[in-house]
């Protein structure tokens, strides 16, 4: 039977100075890179990893902590066992702090939180900036080899959140209800670009159609984010003051219906190209105390994959 955990609830984000300040404290943290890039993009997170990281860091591929798809989609939700597996080789505890980064500043770290956040594993968090903003604030980078993986941790499986994820034929049926009539509707919110969403821009992935899902919302991962800049003419983002992320969900889904995700009469399901930047927007309602999140895993990758999908533009 799969476990359900009463641990302690950390914070959604921390600072790269309240984390630096556990160390100080000699504070017990887990802490995972969980950098992931686009497919078509020549970098590899293992590969930088493995160059520069977070003192005592160890790398979480969000790829691989993953369950397999008939689409063959990647970083889908992991099995309970797939989770356990993964958190038993890193060492970690159902009670251990996790505390998740990304070399964008904040982009994969998200989904990552996402994910253990719904497996029950609320001692988590993510660090806002990521490694650019801890290395702008001049704490300690580690470039020399990783160190060898921790003694192996005992994980009993947990207990996935069932509203955690929506499924395609979840998705197909939400879409035939118009949200400005139905409060039966759930509210889907595509963090993909605009230009994305409306058909005007292609996919970044071949062959794949733009547009969206009927009755969805856009709002751009992007929008709850602001970008900083790093070393070198580098930039990073970091997440948006929470009054400025509620103006850009008033903006995308009307002032009324945010009212309602963020009192809960309403679900609010996040999705992106592939569900890694719907974890942006899932994690900036959390903090704004939305109740009541789901996300679309397979996301437009999925959607747009399969013949019988209806697919609006403009």
């Amino acid at each position: 039977m799969a476990a359900r955990y009463a641990s302690f609830e950390a914070p959604l984000i921390i600072s790269p100075a309240q984390l630096h300040q556990n160390f100080k404290e000699n504070q017990h943290v887990a802490i995972l890179d969980t950098t992931w890039f686009m497919p078509n993009s020549p970098r590899k997170a293992y590969d930088e990893f493995q160059k520069r990281r977070l003192p005592g860091a160890q790398f979480l591929d969000l790829d691989k902590v993953a369950s397999s798809h008939e689409l063959g989609l990647k970083h889908m939700m992991p099995s309970a066992v797939q989770f356990a597996d993964a958190c038993e080789k890193l060492g970690i505890q159902p009670s251990t702090h996790v505390v998740l980064y990304d070399a964008h500043g904040v982009f994969s770290s998200p989904r990552a939180l996402f994910m253990f956040r719904n497996l029950g594993h609320s001692n988590s968090s993510i660090l806002n900036g990521g490694l650019p903003l801890w290395d702008a604030k001049s704490f300690p980078i580690d470039t020399n080899p990783p160190s060898s993986p921790p003694s192996k941790s005992q994980y009993p499986p947990p207990a996935l959140d069932q509203n955690a994820i929506r499924s395609y034929e979840q998705m197909v049926t939400n879409s035939a209800l118009n949200p400005s009539s139905s409060l039966e509707a759930e509210l889907v919110i595509d963090a993909r670009s605009a230009g994305r969403f409306t058909g005007k821009d292609p996919e970044p992935r071949p062959g794949l159609s733009s547009g969206h899902i009927p009755n969805s919302f856009s709002l751009p991962f992007n929008l709850f984010l602001k970008t900083e800049q790093g070393s070198q003419g580098s930039t990073y983002t970091v997440f948006r003051e929470t009054d400025e992320i509620r103006t850009e969900l008033d903006n995308a889904v009307g002032a009324a219906q945010a009212e309602r995700i963020i009192n809960g009469e309403a679900t609010a399901v996040t999705t992106c190209g592939s569900g890694m930047t719907a974890g942006v927007i899932w994690l900036g309602l959390k903090l704004l105390g939305a109740p009541k999140l789901s996300l679309y895993d397979e996301s437009w990758t999925g959607y747009a994959m399969r013949p019988t999908s209806r697919i609006e533009m403009a």
